[in-house]
């Protein structure tokens, strides 16, 4: 009994950590979009040194994650709650990455006067931002019902970034000057249409742990 209380103490332990590598990841996708829309190149830098801690954090929850399966050999529930664990911290640790190519995207722009208004990265940014918190918040709540609005959510970026694609390669076409900046743009839009989609991993990862159902959200 003593044997088993400690290792749902030690499962609770692992969940609040992945909760907070989940916060510093948010963090990290925050300051690279507004390095981006304020053009500040220190924000940027900030999101760079700050991506160690985060990696460190992966694999400090993967390792623990792994030695519980080991010893304690947990069945059904737990077992999935383990195996969601090791596929969200992939994701987040994958998620922090790309807000990491947004920030050296700021660096390599190095403060260039905007060619057009960004209007549409802003929109896409709050909305992938939404999803990376309520993917977190479903995992804790075991909420299925959240998990399964990240869908919906998801084609809402997907449909942004297409248009911002169309927009950027018209602007490349009618105005070649505006190419350099237009495909460092692109990038972003890019990046933040992937963290839109590992947040919707955390989705499926969460339907998986509650029911014992993989569904593919990302449809």
């Amino acid at each position: 009994m003593d044997a088993r209380r400690g290792f749902h103490g030690d499962l609770e332990i692992l969940q609040q950590d992945l909760l907070r590598m989940g916060a510093l990841v948010e963090e990290s996708i925050f300051k690279a979009i507004r390095a981006l829309t304020d053009q500040n190149e220190a924000l940027a830098e900030q999101v760079l040194a700050g991506d160690d801690a985060i990696d460190e954090m992966e694999i400090d929850i993967e390792t623990r994650s792994l030695r519980l399966i080991a010893l304690q050999q947990p069945m059904a529930g737990d077992l999935r709650i383990l195996g969601t664990t090791l596929k969200a911290v992939t994701d987040l640790e994958r998620m922090a990455d790309h807000s990491v190519d947004i920030a050296k995207v700021v660096l390599r722009m190095n403060k260039q006067p905007w060619v057009k208004p960004l209007i549409d990265i802003p929109r896409m940014a709050h909305i992938v931002e939404e999803m990376v918190r309520d993917s977190l918040t479903a995992f804790i709540r075991r909420d299925v019902a959240l998990a399964d609005t990240l869908a919906a959510r998801d084609d809402e970026v997907d449909g942004l970034y297409g248009q911002i694609f169309r927009e950027l390669l018209s602007l490349m076409i009618s105005t070649p000057v505006a190419v350099e900046q237009a495909t460092q743009l692109l990038m972003v839009a890019q990046n933040l249409e992937r963290v839109g989609d590992h947040a919707t991993n955390i989705g499926e990862w969460v339907i998986y742990m509650v029911d014992g159902v993989r569904r593919d959200l990302n449809i």
